[in-house]
């Protein structure tokens, strides 16, 4: 199993359209991706700027397949200049 922990910073000013935009992910991720066990997303209460996914993949199959899909392209497009510094992106294994 994969899991996926995505910190994204977002610009004050675009906090609601990326909202609008990842909800629109999460909704067809949940949907349409094949392998895909939990992905939402959630907001830091002290920084409402701090955007992360929370994902967790069955294989590195699973994810690859997400990542190459429209509905992830397109998003990832469409936010590419919403962020304030890069986003960190952490893959993880869980430990038994």
């Amino acid at each position: 199993m994969i899991h996926i922990i995505a910190n994204n910073y977002v610009k004050a000013d675009k906090v609601e359209e990326y909202l609008t935009l990842a909800m629109s992910l999460v909704e067809d991720t949940r949907n349409k991706d094949a392998g895909c066990i939990r992905y939402e997303l959630v907001q830091d209460l002290k920084n409402p700027q701090i955007l992360t996914m929370l994902e967790e993949w069955e294989s590195q199959e699973a994810l690859n397949n997400h990542m190459n899909s429209e509905h992830f392209k397109e998003v990832m497009a469409a936010t590419a200049d919403f962020s304030e510094k890069a986003a960190e992106i952490h893959v993880c294994k869980k430990i038994k």
